[in-house]
């Protein structure tokens, strides 16, 4: 699995400490962790958590990522931009219970934590014990487990809708504001990593004519 990790601006200053607790954890399962930043409050690229929504959208329809880890002062505002958009399910995770029981019941690509609100001593470990129950079992398994039937019917009920309610990427992505999709994309080593892991060509070929 290769997990993209995503800070807005506001929370950048955080990124080495969620880079870290993720590593930590995904190294022990053999998965690959992506920073595409912000790395620091002084990054030129400067992402808001509209911004995080359209970047998670590109790397995941891309095929450059399978999950993606980001956030913002609550949580509420990137979780919100990042469901905006087709083939993105992402859920709010505070708690390590919140990992596990989104992994488990709701099967998503994609969550959004709150890293000022109630982020005090110990939000490192917190951090840690998230990512830990996060991945601790193959997502979509259901919780409890003999409620996994209707859970797995209702999660492919919801790909359907979302499937019905939703135009494809590339049109949405030229029906948005061009600045604000090409901030999305400016960040220090996105060209590096996207281009390198994404496996869609028709996206690859989209990015390149958003960012000239």
């Amino acid at each position: 699995m290769r997990i993209a990790l995503i800070n807005e601006n506001s929370q950048a200053v955080k990124n080495a400490v969620i880079y870290n607790s993720l590593k930590k954890v995904a190294d022990a399962h053999g998965f690959e962790v992506v920073n595409y930043g912000m790395y620091s409050a002084e990054d030129k690229a400067q992402l808001t958590y509209v911004q995080n929504g359209i970047l998670a959208a590109v790397l995941l329809n891309s095929g450059a990522a399978d999950f993606v880890v980001t956030g913002c002062g609550t949580g509420e505002g990137a979780m919100l931009a990042l469901n905006s958009f087709p083939g993105v399910i992402c859920g709010h995770v505070a708690t390590p219970l919140d990992a596990y029981t989104f992994a488990q019941i709701n099967d998503g690509n994609a969550i959004s934590i709150p890293f000022a609100l109630g982020f005090g001593w110990g939000g490192d470990l917190n951090l840690e014990y998230i990512f830990e129950k996060l991945f601790s079992e193959p997502f979509g398994q259901g919780y409890p487990r003999e409620r996994a039937v209707p859970e797995q019917r209702n999660k492919k009920i919801l790909d359907g809708v979302r499937a019905a309610a939703f135009r494809p990427l590339p049109e949405i992505l030229r029906a948005l504001d061009s600045e604000l999709v090409k901030g999305a994309l400016s960040g220090e080593k996105f060209r590096e990593y996207f281009f390198r892991d994404a496996k869609c060509d028709e996206m690859k070929a989209l990015v390149n004519e958003i960012l000239g």
